[in-house]
């Protein structure tokens, strides 16, 4: 597995540059003719924001530990955009590329690659919105903050990882272009970001660790909004089911990308 993630890493440096190109591509035609550019980046999350902090922050009175609930909301909502717009981009890019798989080679891997590190841009913008909520709600910083980018990490990690998978099997069973999105629905309400891991009874709570983006959001929320202390059980656990989910991918991906050409 080490042998295949440096090759990974490697083919990555070496094809920097038409990395760049095809992420660069990726967000121009996400906004082609779009009025509002980047600016869906903040308006997507902000107006789920306001929808949740109404319904769950307000009528459902779900307690955030003294976090403002708006800001609570939005810093989950901020990853799970990001995550769920790479993997509904990235599970479908290897078909959505079909004709240039066919006529030239590079390494398949950079078309998933390349949603992922797109995808930060949208995630830039939005994390900038987010520094103002917190600027305005007097949030306190303390040194959770130095962390944060281990998150940061991680999440990319893990959208990288799920595309790959997504995306290989995507060309052999068409059905997974279908299953995408309930997957992504499914997976939001099981992650915390409308409610605490606490809300949870405790009994689930070791369940809901195994989900990936628990550990995620909760550890971006910790260090950013200093929401309590970071349990890092929780995170523990979503750190060996992230690298796991990567390394499935990366090794099916592997695996099928040598037919890629002739089936898709």
């Amino acid at each position: 597995m080490s042998g295949v993630t440096r090759e990974f890493l490697s083919e990555l440096w070496r094809y920097r540059e038409l990395l760049y190109f095809f992420a660069w591509r990726d967000v121009k035609i996400r906004y082609k003719q779009a009025i509002l550019g980047a600016g869906w980046a903040i308006l997507q999350p902000l107006f789920t924001m306001i929808v949740f902090t109404l319904f769950f922050g307000h009528l459902a009175g779900i307690s955030t530990g003294g976090t403002p609930y708006p800001l609570f909301s939005f810093c989950g909502l901020l990853a799970w955009m990001y995550f769920s717009a790479t993997i509904s981009q990235g599970g479908n890019s290897l078909i959505s590329n079909a004709n240039l798989i066919t006529k030239v080679y590079f390494p398949r891997l950079l078309l998933p690659a390349a949603t992922a590190v797109g995808g930060l841009l949208d995630f830039a913008v939005g994390l900038v919105f987010l520094i103002l909520m917190m600027i305005y709600y007097g949030t306190h910083i303390t040194w959770l903050v130095l962390i944060a980018p281990v998150f940061l990490l991680l999440m990319v990690i893990l959208a990288m990882g799920a595309s790959m998978l997504l995306g290989a099997m995507n060309v052999r069973f068409r059905d997974v272009k279908y299953t995408i999105p309930f997957l992504l629905q499914l997976w939001l309400f099981l992650t915390p970001i409308i409610y605490p891991v606490n809300f949870v009874p405790p009994r689930y709570q070791g369940l809901l660790a195994l989900n990936p983006m628990t550990g995620i959001v909760e550890g971006l929320r910790a260090s950013l909004l200093s929401s309590g202390s970071i349990d890092w059980g929780i995170i523990v656990r979503s750190c060996v089911v992230t690298l796991a989910i990567f390394a499935i991918g990366l090794v099916y991906f592997r695996r099928t990308e040598r037919v890629f050409a002739d089936i898709v």
